[in-house]
This record gives C-alpha cells, structure tokens and sequence, in this order.
C-alpha cells in the first residue's frame, strides 16, 4: 500500500531456478549453456549460450492477485528467506572454503526451496492434489459444520497455516423459511495450492530433517563436470541391481540427495550414512552414473558450463512442434487462467470451469 514513488517495481520474471545458482555454472564471459529437452523441431541447434538471467524463469509464475492487485509476494520471500542468505556459502562452498554451522543451514534451505518451486515439482505434484481434493474438501466442510453447531458463522478457508494461499471456499444456503441449508465446498486445483504446499512444505518436517543429516561437497572425477538442470535436485531412490527412481524422500534411509553446485562440485548426503570426507572425489563409474542421473532428472532444460556432447546420448530430446508450443502457451497463459479460476471460485453459485492447469472440485 502506499503512493506509487514508494513502492518497489513488480517482479515479473520468476525465477524458479536462482541466477545466484545459476552464475556457478557460467564460463568466464558470463554465459552458461543450455540443452532442452523438448524442442520443436529438429534444425534446432543442441546447445545454446545464454546468461542466468535469461533462462530459468516464467512471468508471474508465483504472482498471486489480492484485493484486485498482484503481488509478488512469494518471490520476494523465496530470494530474502531463501536466495540471499546463501549466496556467501554458496560461493564458499564453489571455492573449496571452509562451511561454518550457518554457512551449512543456509544452503540446506536453499536445497529444501529448490524442491518445491520448480514447474517439475508442481507437474509431479498436480495428480496428488488431483486425488486428494475430496478429502480436503470434507474436511473443510466438516470443520464449518463444527462451526456452525457452536454457534459460529463458518470460515471461507479452513482453520490450518498458509489458509490464504488455499483457493478453497465455502458457501451457505438457506431457502426463506427453512429449517436447514446446504453448505457447499469448491476448490481449485493448480497455483494457490502450490504455493500453500510451499509454504506448508518449507516449514514442515521433511525439510527440517533435511538438517539432520550428513552433508558433504564432493568433486566429479578428473576431466569431466557436473551440469544442472531446471530440476536440480534430485532424491534418489536405489531399488537395487543398478536400478532406482527419484522418488526418494528427506527423511528416508537410504536415500541419496545430489544437489550441483557448480561444474566441480556437488552437495551430497545419503541419509543415514556418514558422507566422504571433504574434498573426496567420486570413480570415475560413479561419476559418468551422477551425470547421467542429473540429465534423466532434467524436465525441460539441461545446464552446463560448455557444450557436453555427451548430454544429448544420455538424455535424448524430443521434437514435437505441437507440444512445444501447447506447453509454451499454456505457461504464457498460465497467470490469466489461474486468476480467472480463482475469481469465479468466489462470485460464481455454480462449478466454474476449469482452465488449463487448474481443476475446480465441488463438495
């Protein structure tokens, strides 16, 4: 609130991956190199240098419209709570310079928020949340009858932390002269709930247990580079006979946690264990088998310092004009839709429709 002159520009590029991370893995003009994974058509080039500030981000992704204004609320949150306290030990870390305690519970919160806001997260996450709104919507109504037998007037949200991210809400009616009414529940399913999975997620226990374990910086076997990728970090999970999956927990014993912080290094634990002392380099086996994990675990884009010729054998990209540009539509709209489904939730008596991305649930 406040005249204009005093308030701080909109941020309209979120980046879900941080140009903090990101410089780590520029060469020495400033420029890192990306792959995608998805392209439209096979002339294009496999690798294209660009800066971190021009990868890594959608418009409004995290945008929400209060009271009929946008705010950028969430990402100013992610980069003060987040980003900014890890950019010393981040560039410690890079440097080989000695982690303190603080150094090291900053740049496991910068892990932990590396998980949850990336687009990867919230496609991985969407059919969970798809499965689990009727249960969430009887427990809101549960909880406005409660309301109501006490005497009270029932809540629009539910009575839990981070309420107001939750685009849930609650009608009453009552025909003239009638004994009874009928309450109803609506939901929509797509960005106000993840940002409350944000929210919950960062401040609950599974990113907490993130600082009980053993964490160290390890190094790539000589001659050859970590890169990254729009989902940088990765929760393995070993099944055995060479074979495991990413969906590992942060509370799971036995769970591998890779986290790459620059070309020479990464941050690794695997839960339960004790790590390789500092400085330890992987085998040369182990180090072609993380770099082949880390481009299976990309969604849409692989990072890399330099053109990894390597990269486009151990993750093959797919040239489909059709999808590519669906998918590029649907994030460009993405900020539109949602506000859209979320402002019908509330002035519409009916179920809304559904826009891409989201879904709408009645109870």
């Amino acid at each position: 609130h406040g005249c204009s002159a005093c308030q701080a520009p909109m941020t309209r590029r979120n980046h879900f991956t941080p140009c903090l991370y990101l410089k780590h893995f520029a060469d020495h003009e400033g420029k890192l190199f990306v792959y995608r994974v998805l392209v439209p058509d096979t002339r294009v080039p496999y690798w294209k240098p660009i800066t971190p500030a021009g990868i890594g981000y959608i418009e409004h992704l995290y945008t929400r419209t209060v009271a009929g204004h946008d705010t950028d609320e969430i990402e100013a949150w992610l980069k003060h709570d987040y980003e900014d306290p890890a950019a010393v030990p981040l560039r410690r870390a890079v440097a080989d310079e000695r982690l303190t305690c603080k150094d090291w519970d900053c740049l496991i919160r910068l892990l932990a928020a590396q998980i949850v806001r990336t687009p990867a997260y919230f496609v991985r996450r969407f059919p969970h949340w798809q499965a689990q709104t009727q249960e969430w919507l009887n427990a809101t109504l549960q909880d406005a009858v409660r309301h109501l037998r006490a005497g009270d007037r029932p809540s629009p949200l539910p009575a839990r932390d981070y309420a107001e991210y939750l685009p849930i809400h609650v009608e009453r009616t009552i025909d003239p002269n009638a004994a009874d009414g009928t309450l109803k529940a609506s939901m929509v399913v797509g960005r106000g709930l993840w940002l409350f999975a944000m929210r919950t997620v960062l401040a609950g226990a599974g990113a907490q247990a993130l600082h009980d374990h053993h964490w160290s910086i390890l190094a790539p076997h000589d001659g050859l580079d970590w890169s990254t990728s729009d989902d940088p970090v990765i929760l393995l999970n070993h099944q055995g006979e060479g074979r495991y999956d990413f969906g590992g927990g942060t509370g799971s014993t036995g769970t591998e946690i890779l986290f790459p912080l620059s070309p020479r290094r990464v941050m690794y634990a695997r839960i339960g264990e004790r790590p390789p002392r500092r400085g330890w380099q992987f085998s040369l086996e182990d180090t072609r088998k993380i770099r082949c994990i880390i481009a299976e675990h990309a969604h849409r884009m692989v990072l890399a310092k330099c053109r990894d010729d390597e990269i486009p054998r151990l993750r093959p990209r797919v040239a489909n004009d059709k999808q590519f540009r669906e998918e590029q539509s649907s994030w460009q709209r993405w900020h539109e839709e949602q506000n859209a489904a979320e402002r019908q939730l509330t002035e519409a008596q009916t179920t809304p429709l559904a826009p891409a991305g989201a879904r709408p649930v009645d109870a």
